[in-house]
Order: structure tokens, then sequence, then C-alpha cells
């Protein structure tokens, strides 16, 4: 796949994740490879999504949904980030959160090169997410 791959109209979101993954060619590869894939496990039905195309970030940033925003994975220098849209709301018995805690809406997890993944926790709070989604009241 090339850099130019988010301009192809036919390129769906998981192509284009496939190919951010591709893109990075180290350990923030394999890792967002593994939390995609805990990410499935855990809910199925989940939707995948790249969100903010543009020039400087031509694969978008993934985004998993399922009735609403549960995280995104963004790649940076050091970390994997992976931010809950509605993380202050859910209960994180593991302590998975690191980052982003002050805020009144969303929370993080910043993982490491040698981080390990509490997978199981981790699911938790994926489908804790999904629940806290499938509750809101709908759109008019």
């Amino acid at each position: 796949m090339t850099k130019d791959i988010a301009s192809q109209t036919t390129t769906s979101a998981s192509d284009l994740v496939d190919a951010r993954i591709l893109s990075l060619g180290d350990w923030r590869g394999e890792m967002l490879t593994r939390i995609r894939a805990v990410i499935r496990q855990a809910d199925p039905e989940v939707v995948e999504e790249c969100k903010w195309v543009k020039p400087s970030n031509p694969w978008g940033v993934p985004v998993w949904s399922h009735n609403g925003m549960i995280c995104t994975g963004e790649t940076h220098k050091s970390v994997v980030k992976m931010t809950f849209a509605k993380g202050a709301f859910l209960d994180d018995p593991s302590g998975l959160f690191n980052s982003s805690l002050d805020g009144n809406l969303r929370r993080a997890i910043d993982i490491h090169e040698d981080d390990k993944i509490n997978e199981k926790a981790l699911k938790a709070l994926i489908r804790a997410a999904v629940t806290l989604n499938k509750a809101k009241p709908p759109k008019r």
C-alpha cells in the first residue's frame, strides 16, 4: 500500500487502518494491531472508521464506534494512545487509564513500547463503553 491510499475512493476504513499500521513499521504498528484485535474480540459488532484525514495525516485516526464513539487509536512518537470518548463515565477498577485524567469527559491509556496489555481489563472497558453508548437517549 502506498502513502496516497487515502485518495483512493474505494478504500475502506479498515484498509486505511491497515495502511497506517504498515506505514509505522515499528512497535507502534504491532501495538495498534493488538489493540484492534482486542477491540474486535470485545465487541464483534464494532464499526471501524478513520477520522480526521488530512494531508499531514493521510490515513487519519482509527476510531472504533458502536452506538457512538468508543475510542480512538492514535500513534505518537513514544506512545500508542487509546482515547475513550466517554472515559470519565467508565469504571476502571484495573487502573488502565493513565492519561487525560483531569477532563470531564474523555480518558486515555498511553501504551509505551514495552508495556503489556491487560486484555481482560481492556475488554471490560470496551464493553462498558458500548453499554454506556447504548444507554444514551436516542437523538430526535
